[in-house]
Formats: C-alpha cells, structure tokens, sequence
C-alpha cells in the first residue's frame, strides 16, 4: 500500500500517540491530531487527507457526526475506533457513511486490512457516484436533443435520422457538444416565437 497522509481523532492523548506511532511504522504520514470531533473535521476539511481515522466518543461532536460530516463533503474515507461493540453504534456509523471500523484495543493486524477496505470503499464509492452524474448527463443531453431534433423535424420536414444528423454534422464543425448546438437550437426556437 502506498503511504497515506491521515488525520487521527481521539480524546485520549496516549492513544493517538499510540495510534500515530503504529501508522508511522506501517509508513504513513499522519498530518493531524485531534482531541475532538469538530477539530477533526476542521483538519480534514484543511488537509484534505487520504484517510480520516476517528474515535467514536468525543467531546464537542462525537466520532460519528463528524464522520457525517466528511463523508457528507466527500472529504476522505473514515475509518472509526470504538471500544464498544453494540450494534446500534456500527448501524449510526454505517448511515454516517463510515466505510470500516475497528474495536479497541487496535492491532497492527486488525488497523491495516480496516484501512485498506475504507480505502478501496470510498474508492468504489466515488466511482459509483461518478457513474450516476454520467448517466444523469448522458440522459439530459438526450433529453435537450430529442427536443431539438423534433423542432428541425418540424421546421425542415426533416426526418428524425436527418435531423439528428445535422445536430451531429453541426457539433462537429462547431466543435462544440451535441447538447450545446441542441440548447442552441432551442433557444433560436424560443427567440423565434416557437413554444
């Protein structure tokens, strides 16, 4: 795994230096410290770090609302600490978009497969959520281009393969997207009195 740039969270002192000291000998930088939750989300918003590791109970906000709050602004993937186990906290940290979590007291073995799934879930994730805004423009293109192709059908008596064509033909002259000669045409429509 490359060396990661991390953001550590918890109230107790000793444990973060432990926590630092155990991510520095697997070869990551930690790039900050709190002793806090709203702290913590200041230092990943600031630093933007690859990985944001929090402890569950906190003062000012606790781990997991500050894990909402990074993943909310797709900060970092979080990693949680907790020396509880109840179910109910591992459903709040699942729904604040936490992506691993490991029970206190950590190991080397239990830390670095929980921060490789973070990792490779926020990965996922993101491309997932790219895939979607893909789509949702592929489909507002299509959207903008149908309605255009239907006003040159009607204004040329162009079948719709023709005017597709033209929208294509002219995209390409223009070297602009097909959605923008579609807004064009639209727009030329509107300002022609068309509805």
């Amino acid at each position: 795994m490359e060396p990661l740039n991390l953001v550590v969270a918890d109230d107790a002192s000793i444990i973060r230096l432990d926590l630092k000291e155990t991510l520095e000998r697997m070869g990551h930088r930690v790039v900050g410290e709190a002793g806090d939750g709203r702290r913590a989300v200041e230092l990943a918003r600031d630093l933007q770090p690859d990985l944001v590791i929090l402890d569950i109970k906190m003062p000012l906000m606790d781990g997991i609302d500050a894990a909402r709050l990074i993943a909310q602004e797709r900060i970092a993937p979080v990693l949680l600490l907790t020396a509880y186990s109840q179910q109910d906290l591992a459903r709040r940290a699942a729904d604040a978009g936490v992506f691993a979590y490991v029970v206190k007291p950590f190991t080397d073995a239990a830390l670095l497969p929980a921060i490789e799934l973070a990792i490779a879930r926020f990965s996922e994730y993101n491309a997932i959520r790219q895939q979607a805004a893909d789509l949702q423009e592929a489909l507002e293109t299509r959207k903008v281009v149908d309605r255009a192709k239907g006003i040159l059908m009607a204004q040329y008596r162009l079948d719709e393969q023709e005017a597709f064509r033209r929208i294509q033909r002219q995209s390409m002259q223009s070297r602009r997207s097909m959605r923008e000669i579609a807004e064009a045409i639209l727009l030329a429509h509107q300002v022609g009195g068309g509805r």
